[in-house]
């Protein structure tokens, strides 16, 4: 049974918000996109983010939940278009909105992770960091392939 501090149960309880905004954002976004590669994707990521949130609960529950290696290389990223095709303009904003909310939502992780005491709890919180960075590649990687963000 996991014992939490004050704090890290504050923590657990913020990261379970923030993944209930990202399962929201998803599947929201998913039933607007235009073009079925990004509804694909988004809603592959919602699954993932579900994922993460029945995580959080069970630990806030005081259980560790089992980690489900296998899942981190779904959806990974974006398959590719032909470079510099124009995605729709509300695509564009669909992505970049998701790409603002997993750099936040995994800044968040990193701040948590330092938190707590059980080694065990960081490695399920860290891998779950992970997933949203891989969340983030794959959504950049669709941006870059259809124009809408172009690195210097």
């Amino acid at each position: 049974m996991l014992n939490f501090t004050q704090k890290e149960r504050m923590l657990l309880e913020d990261q379970k918000t923030h993944e209930q905004v990202c399962i929201d954002k998803y599947n929201n976004y998913a039933s607007q996109a235009q073009d079925p590669q990004l509804k694909a994707l988004f809603q592959g990521y919602a699954q993932q983010e579900q994922t993460h949130l029945d995580s959080i609960n069970q630990m806030i529950n005081g259980q560790l939940p089992a980690m489900n290696q296998g899942s981190q290389q779904q959806n990974n990223a974006a398959p590719s278009k032909v470079q510099g095709t124009m995605a729709n303009q509300s695509d564009a904003v669909l992505c970049n909105d998701m790409l603002m909310t997993e750099k936040y939502v995994s800044d968040t992780y990193n701040t948590a992770i330092f938190e707590f005491v059980d080694t065990n709890v960081r490695q399920v919180l860290n891998h779950i960091q992970k997933e949203e960075q891989q969340h983030g590649e794959g959504i950049f990687h669709y941006m870059k392939n259809n124009g809408i963000y172009n690195p210097q």
